[in-house]
């Protein structure tokens, strides 16, 4: 798939959308591809996280292999600004891998068609089907703690800014990858927000409503471990 590149400045909801309160019941947002917001799928079956086999990571690339999806580096001229826009944070313990910055694309946008479309009143705006943040590290030696303090800190810090999460967090786990998402109410906008860990890397997705309805938390989950599947480099012999 070919790399697609914003050709437009990066666009501050916040800006853009003044004169819209947080209550404003004229939030909404146009379908786009390549996630929905119908029936979810159903859970799937627990699996054991395996032991750490040793892989670890010497990169981030622009995924290649999401179906319906375009993705490239950068948030996609995309942000809701005053602090609405989520982060990584609370990994303060753990150690950045050395080396590797110039290879490590660490904020990825992916885009459906149609274009998602977030609109408050007369305004509107296009948003991606999700952005996402990866911070790769030396060793995460426990990913279970290390996913909760971050998952803790980084929705805490949101919420000093005015994002209002709804309903409890839900985890699921595979043998290679903890993830733990949750809905929540952005400037409006019903948002899915899902943290992940394993042993050499974490991060986040923010995804955006493609129809006025926050993405399901299982098609949330699903999507997170593809994009992980096909963004990370593992290291030679790893």
């Amino acid at each position: 798939m070919s790399r697609w590149r914003m050709g437009v400045a990066v666009i501050a909801v916040g800006t853009l959308l003044t004169g819209c309160g947080s209550g404003d019941s004229e939030g909404g947002s146009s379908a786009a591809g390549g996630v929905g917001t119908g029936a979810s799928p159903s859970t799937p079956a627990a699996e054991k996280f395996a032991a750490d086999s040793g892989t670890r990571y010497v990169g981030v690339k622009e995924p290649e292999t999401l179906e319906g999806l375009v993705c490239d580096e950068g948030d996609g001229g995309f942000r809701f600004g005053g602090g609405l826009d989520m982060h990584v944070t609370g990994d303060e313990g753990l150690k950045d891998l050395q080396g590797a910055r110039e290879d490590v694309a660490d904020k990825v946008s992916c885009f459906g068609s149609p274009r998602i479309t977030l609109r408050k009143g007369t305004r509107s705006a296009s948003a991606p089907v999700f952005t996402a943040r990866t911070n790769l590290y030396e060793e995460i030696t426990d990913p279970a703690a290390s996913l909760k303090t971050i998952f803790e800190r980084s929705v805490s810090l949101s919420k000093s800014y005015g994002r209002n999460f709804t309903g409890e967090p839900q985890e699921v786990t595979s043998s290679d990858l903890l993830v733990k998402c949750q809905q929540n109410v952005s400037d409006t906008f019903p948002m899915t927000t899902c943290f992940w860990a394993n042993y050499g890397a974490a991060g986040e997705l923010d995804f955006f409503p493609p129809d006025g309805q926050a993405v399901p938390v299982q098609s949330a989950v699903q999507l997170t471990k593809d994009f992980v599947a096909a963004v990370l480099k593992p290291k030679a012999g790893s």
